[in-house]
């Protein structure tokens, strides 16, 4: 499957219709998934902690999305697990995380002000039939968005009263996401495996000792 890799710039600037930089061909392309745009984010290794914190934060949430781009409509909905994630879910989840996280606990607005979804646990894994791939990307790049921008008005060690968990900093808030979308980017490349390989789900595989 082709894929196309593609850098854009970190935290304070928005992508401006960022164009492929490389094209690595596939022998074996499918007709089922179409073609995968990568984006990529530099790893930045040096600097101060909050750059360091902050664009570790973006290289996740850009690789979250990454699981998902290229899927058909009907793979993005597909439910491989006994939980309600699916590809696209997981997408809508984040973009609820970013919106509880940042907009409501950071920026203190009252849930209904806040520009979307904000209710946790499996209702935030629910798409709308009337909302597509490219629709539930850009809500979450948009949530991405609004977060940068509340965080950029606070320091790493303010903090605001969370309900259950008492006070939070700026730099737990980032570092909770950072390991939250990490890990759903991983749910995310399984999914993606399970569709775009399916008969090796059904390979008999050694026993293991």
């Amino acid at each position: 499957m082709p894929r196309w890799t593609v850098i854009i710039p970190l935290l304070t600037e928005a992508p401006q219709n960022p164009k492929p930089l490389a094209r690595q061909s596939d022998p074996t392309p499918t007709n089922r998934i179409e073609k995968t745009m990568t984006w990529s984010i530099p790893r930045v290794t040096t600097g101060a902690e909050r750059h360091l914190i902050e664009s570790q934060l973006d290289r996740n949430r850009a690789e979250l999305v990454n699981t998902v781009r290229g899927l058909s409509e009907e793979d993005a909905r597909r439910r491989l697990v006994a939980s309600m994630t699916t590809p696209i879910g997981l997408l809508k989840h984040a973009a609820v995380a970013e919106r509880i996280w940042f907009q409501h606990v950071l920026a203190g607005l009252p849930k209904s002000e806040c520009d979307g979804g904000t209710t946790a646990g499996d209702a935030s894994f629910v798409v709308d039939d009337n909302e597509t791939l490219a629709d539930v990307i850009a809500e979450f790049e948009r949530a991405s968005d609004r977060s940068r921008a509340i965080a950029a008005e606070f320091d790493l060690d303010d903090t605001k009263t969370h309900p259950h968990l008492g006070d939070v900093s700026l730099r737990f808030i980032c570092l909770l996401l950072s390991e939250d979308f990490a890990r759903h980017a991983g749910h995310g490349d399984i999914l993606r495996e399970q569709i775009e390989h399916p008969a090796l789900l059904n390979t008999d595989a050694p026993e293991q000792p």
